[in-house]
């Protein structure tokens, strides 16, 4: 579960964000790295708003919504590396890709590059931890369905977990 940041002293938790889809929403709020992250979503036709994750930082925001049924998230990408000198390593940035358009970057592109791309697929959730920032992002993923565009099987979880973290 959750551990606590030496580098800060503020509880880590493990996140899990979604199935997102549908009407739903992501409000990213950011400056220097990804302060929190939230999502809207929708689950079985009713709008359920998920508990931010991240710090009380950051003084920009961005919302982004998708032109449901016809858009959905295909790729996600962003930098990760400590905010200070000596710290952990946290997201520094974050782009969203659909079918159909880019959002952002939010964020400083400083540090290690990341990119999660779904080939036949796309993005229905989000999983990761966050203490004063988001600290790491994984996704949670479904298959296009050409007449139906969500399943009611099981999701496929994908943590995107860099080599250098240590759990506490």
């Amino acid at each position: 579960e959750g551990g606590i940041d030496r580098s800060n002293g503020k509880k880590k938790s493990i996140i899990l964000l979604g199935p997102w889809g549908g009407n739903g929403e992501i409000t990213i709020v950011y400056d220097r790295c990804i302060d929190s992250i939230r999502v809207v979503y929708d689950k079985n036709g009713k709008l359920i708003a998920a508990e931010k994750h991240g710090g009380l930082g950051g003084n920009r925001t961005a919302e982004i919504k998708l032109q449901y049924p016809e858009e959905f998230l295909v790729t996600v990408s962003g930098h990760y590396c400590p905010v200070v000198h000596g710290g952990s390593p946290v997201i520094r940035s974050l782009t969203f890709r659909s079918n159909k358009r880019t959002f952002g970057p939010f964020g400083i592109e400083e540090g290690t590059p990341f990119t999660f791309s779904m080939d036949g697929g796309l993005i229905v959730g989000f999983n990761g931890r966050s203490g004063w920032y988001l600290d790491a992002i994984g996704f949670r993923l479904s298959r296009v369905q050409t007449t139906k565009l969500f399943q009611s099987e099981p999701w496929v979880g994908l943590g995107l977990y860099w080599k250098n973290f240590q759990p506490n």
